[in-house]
């Protein structure tokens, strides 16, 4: 049996910030936006194999979690790792923890709401 992921669902401060974000970064679009099953609103955004949804809640702040709780980062492929890099450093954000191995390439950068993202390519 294939199986692929099909989502992840993130709880941020700001859905709209991470969507420019995520879309600046990686170039990935919007795919729907509304009000969430459970309250609060959800932006997704990513492409036509899978998506990541940002979701907020109505009234509960966003808490913030250490390193490694709930998760420790979202991998993401690229094809193109320095441009990338690039993109994410105008965004504002500092690549840290670049890494060549076989068979690819990474760096690490953390998002505004503390959420790690690890960013590699096998090009």
């Amino acid at each position: 049996m294939g199986a692929v992921i099909e989502h992840v669902n993130l709880t941020v401060a700001d859905p709209e910030r991470s969507a420019r974000l995520l879309h600046d970064v990686f170039g990935w679009e919007e795919r729907w936006r509304g009000p969430s099953a459970l309250g609060g609103r959800t932006i997704h955004v990513g492409d036509a194999a899978g998506y990541v949804a940002l979701y907020t809640p109505e009234s509960a702040p966003v808490r913030r979690h250490g390193k490694g709780a709930p998760l420790n980062h979202v991998g993401v492929q690229v094809d193109d790792l320095d441009a990338c890099e690039r993109r994410v450093a105008a965004a504002g954000l500092t690549p840290f923890n670049h890494g060549d191995y076989a068979p690819g390439r990474r760096f690490y950068f953390f998002d505004p709401d503390g959420i790690e993202w690890e960013v590699v390519s096998y090009a």
